[in-house]
């Protein structure tokens, strides 16, 4: 999978897509998922294009990747999911259930969530 620079977040960073936005500044936007799978669900996403959390890792500026992560600690404050725990996760790649190829994490908390993964 490559950088698709027409994927939905390129085009909520470009402003052609409406985002219920949480936070943001100059490394990430922060905004709420619209298919949430929790009663509280972000999605936080680096403003430079990389295709996942690799791609990230290996190429984001130090800069980039200390703004995204104090982003995220930023956007759990915001939500007030500190006191009580949240998951955050990252899919990367066909294998890991990837569907937008730009990197993103999701914060959901809100309520006791279940396993990781279900048995099937």
């Amino acid at each position: 999978m490559s950088y698709d620079p027409n994927n939905i977040f390129a085009k909520i960073l470009r402003g052609e897509i409406p985002c219920k936005k949480i936070s943001e500044d100059e490394f990430y936007l922060a905004f709420h998922d619209i298919q949430p799978r929790a009663p509280i669900h972000a999605l936080v996403i680096p403003k430079s294009a990389y295709k996942d959390v690799y791609d990230f890792n290996q190429n984001a500026k130090n800069e980039e990747i200390i703004g995204f992560c104090k982003g995220i600690n930023q956007v759990t404050q915001l939500l007030n999911l500190n006191q009580d725990g949240f998951r955050l996760i990252s899919n990367s790649g066909v294998y890991g259930g990837q569907e937008v190829p730009h990197y993103h994490v999701h914060l959901l908390g809100g309520k006791k969530l279940g396993p990781m993964l279900f048995s099937s």
